[in-house]
């Protein structure tokens, strides 16, 4: 006889509590969560069908509570394997993400027949933890992704283990600052290292400490920099789908015009990455009226990534793609004008932009000489995503590649020192 496939536990727990079907069971997760106080929760068939594969994932934590509630068992029962692993070890999509820091994972509700004895750590605990997050979040800006990486880890190993020895307030605290850290280090994963994989095992466990934390604006956030990776990719309808739910988020929360314009700058740059740049032109302008009518609500501390010098450069690259030249080049240029000079990651981009714009103008020489001042800014600070960049511009310059200007940009990209940064990263 052939062996049974799939999370064979949870199928027949789902058959002895009476539900014949996944849907069945989808239906009554829904109604059970009303019933026990977890509202806005929905479960789809299509995320039973992901519980009941050979590899089921770890539920989220109000998931986890109605899990428990409806069939009576504990996770470990109804045959899931928590993300710190029966072992304390982690699970292999965990630790390819955090081999770097070893990091545990989180998702730490409590839920029947996992109680653990723990000790308390003092109420000050949290304000240090945070202190770390937010010197990490500072140095972001200024310090190579190949050296700020593992520290962010390895603060994050420490979140996970004082996590379970918390409590309310405390426990809060060290949940969003955990958040925070995984969510910065989801971002060095993809906009600074181009490891999508990776991110996306980050980011997901940014958002369970998230729901620690019942922060649903950081939840947003995370949501949203998970759209990104289908939207680079060009999957249109998951980039939109991870897009309604970081919108979903935010409306639980009080969200601050910037945010409200990041959530459409985001859209916008999955529109453009997906060949529509109307649509994402259209969500730009409605992210600058947004900016402009502005509203009470201040922004997360968190959150020092977006500003209208940012929306401009969204727009100013969208411009560029959908081939409105002279007005990207006005665009760009304004962007470059007004950047603060801590600026130094984004700096690299719209130079990088602006050396596409010329490219595509048919003026070589302009173009090397922008893409010569983002080389100049990588070596003093990387980012995966401007030198992505400079390389599209070069490519773009293949029917020129006999002029001069075209053989010196070769001789600095493929330089020693270049080459060799570009592959150590």
């Amino acid at each position: 006889m052939s062996r049974p496939t799939g999370n064979v536990r949870l199928k027949a727990a789902r058959v002895a509590a009476g539900f014949n079907s996944q849907q069945d069971l989808a239906d009554a997760l829904s109604k059970a969560a009303k019933q026990i106080g977890i509202r806005g929760l929905s479960i789809g068939v299509r995320q039973v069908r992901r519980w009941e594969s050979d590899s089921p994932p770890w539920p989220q934590p109000d998931c986890q509570r109605v899990l428990a509630h409806l069939l009576g068992q504990s996770l470990e029962s109804l045959g899931f394997t928590p993300p710190w692993g029966s072992d304390g070890t982690q699970p292999d999509s965990i630790r390819r993400a955090l081999v770097a820091g070893g990091a545990a994972a989180v998702g730490l509700a409590a839920v029947p027949g996992h109680a653990v004895a723990m000790a308390q750590q003092p109420a000050t605990v949290g304000s240090d933890f945070e202190a770390v997050t937010r010197s990490h979040r500072r140095l972001y800006w200024s310090v190579a992704p190949a050296k700020l990486h593992p520290a962010v880890l390895a603060h994050a190993t420490l979140g996970c283990a004082l996590l379970p020895e918390t409590t309310g307030s405390t426990r809060r605290t060290v949940a969003t600052a955990l958040a925070e850290s995984y969510l910065l280090a989801g971002r060095i994963d993809f906009f600074d290292r181009r490891e999508p994989s990776n991110a996306s095992d980050t980011l997901l466990l940014a958002l369970q400490a998230a729901g620690e934390a019942d922060d649903p604006l950081l939840g947003s956030a995370i949501i949203a920099h998970m759209a990104f990776l289908p939207g680079w990719a060009g999957d249109h309808e998951a980039a939109l789908e991870r897009v309604t739910a970081a919108r979903t988020y935010a409306r639980r929360a009080p969200a601050s015009a910037e945010f409200i314009a990041w959530l459409d700058a985001v859209e916008a740059e999955c529109e453009t990455r997906c060949g529509n740049t109307r649509t994402a032109l259209h969500l730009i302008g409605h992210a600058e009226d947004v900016l402009a009518t502005g509203n009470e609500h201040p922004s997360p501390v968190w959150m020092d990534w977006f500003s209208p010098a940012r929306l401009a450069a969204f727009k100013g690259n969208t411009q560029l793609i959908a081939g409105h030249l002279p007005q990207a080049r006005a665009t760009l240029l304004g962007v470059l004008d007004d950047m603060p000079t801590t600026e130094d990651k984004q700096r690299s981009v719209v130079l990088g932009d602006l050396a596409a714009v010329e490219a595509a103008s048919g003026n070589p020489k302009q173009a090397c000489e922008y893409a010569g001042r983002a080389l100049d800014q990588l070596a003093l600070t990387w980012y995966a995503t401007g030198m992505d960049r400079v390389r599209e511009v070069r490519r773009a310059l293949a029917p020129h590649q006999h002029e001069r200007c075209v053989r010196d940009l070769d001789d600095r990209l493929y330089g020693w020192s270049t080459t060799v940064s570009a592959l150590s990263r």
